[in-house]
């Protein structure tokens, strides 16, 4: 079959296969069973794998009303962990013609301004986490299709919600903890409004509760090593008997913590054991390596993309928790003394 100098359009992939281009578009766009036989459907595809055709998207999306492209909400660029939500959700967009803007709320968490004359207008659809939910409001990404990531299920404000199984992480941990003979606990909180540190806090208390002898104290500190050290310092040196195990909300924290517990005099693992959540590059680069929950930040960021395309098609997304993993490492010993 011979090929135009020009880019080929549906009219040349309608003639080539001797059907209308109305069929051309229903078969292209998968929407032609029940109205096309399956031997023209074919004959489409071939003619059009044969002439290179390539459907012009900038003219289809304004047919739909659609400019493929979604908005990826996030409380900040501090951590690699969401570059890592963006890595995978773009990469699942990509596959499906979608592109991501990538959209840090100021200052973590609370409201953003709008990042476009009207947001509703210039996007098809919004993923956000819920440490940044209050920029929703702002950008109006509450009236567009929402799925929410690391978002309570029960009272989301998306069509869907993706989390990680991070009741289970802390599960892990606890009992990691316990094992070795752990009794006295800090749990070093975020001191961020979240569901996703609530769940880590409910976990953490009803696992400790549910052993006899044990003690769990508590200490808030912003997400930051500075923070987290004066948190810890003043915890450790809080009258009473010292906890042998500090259980931080996630690596950087667990990173202020090693600085408190050296300046105070204490050998990590031998002194006290200290433990994080994310498996940040930061967990190697400590010494001794954490003891950490391991996150799967890429897959986080896929599996929400797919959920947000399953909502923009009409179908219903996969409510599974994705799988998290305790990664054991020199951070975690038995205590000299229960």
């Amino acid at each position: 079959m011979a090929r135009s100098s020009t880019r080929p359009t549906s009219r040349d992939v309608a003639q080539a296969a001797g059907v209308s281009q109305a069929a051309v578009s229903l078969v292209l766009g998968d929407k032609w069973r029940g109205r096309v036989s399956a031997a023209t459907a074919e004959r489409v595809r071939q003619a059009a794998r044969e002439l290179d055709y390539r459907p012009n998207l900038a003219a289809r999306n304004l047919r739909l009303g659609r400019t493929r492209t979604v908005l990826l909400v996030v409380p900040a660029l501090t951590t690699e962990f969401f570059a890592g939500v963006y890595t995978g959700a773009a990469r699942v967009a990509a596959q499906h013609g979608f592109g991501v803007v990538l959209y840090p709320s100021p200052e973590g968490i609370g409201p953003a301004r709008d990042p476009f004359a009207s947001a509703q207008a210039a996007l098809d659809g919004v993923l956000a986490s819920s440490m940044a939910a209050d920029a929703l409001t702002a950008i109006r990404g509450d009236r567009l299709p929402l799925v929410m990531l690391d978002s309570d299920p029960e009272g989301s404000l998306g069509a869907a919600t993706v989390n990680l199984d991070i009741a289970d992480g802390v599960r892990q941990l606890t009992d990691h903890l316990l094992t070795l003979g752990h009794r006295r606990i800090l749990h070093l909180a975020a001191d961020v409004p979240s569901w996703t540190f609530d769940v880590r806090a409910r976990e953490l208390t009803t696992r400790l509760a549910a052993t006899p002898d044990t003690e769990l104290r508590t200490a808030r500190a912003p997400i930051s090593i500075e923070g987290a050290r004066a948190a810890t310092e003043t915890a450790l040196t809080t009258p009473g008997p010292r906890p042998t195990a500090i259980v931080c909300d996630d690596d950087k924290l667990a990173a202020g913590a090693y600085k408190a517990a050296r300046r105070l005099g204490l050998r990590i693992p031998d002194d006290i054991s200290v433990t994080g959540i994310d498996d940040l590059a930061l967990a190697t680069a400590l010494d001794p390596e954490l003891t950490t929950v391991r996150l799967d930040a890429e897959r986080f960021g896929e599996q929400g993309m797919h959920a947000l395309l399953a909502v923009l098609d009409g179908r219903r997304p996969d409510a599974a928790d994705i799988p998290v993993h305790l990664a054991v490492r020199g951070s975690t010993a038995p205590p000299q003394s229960a």
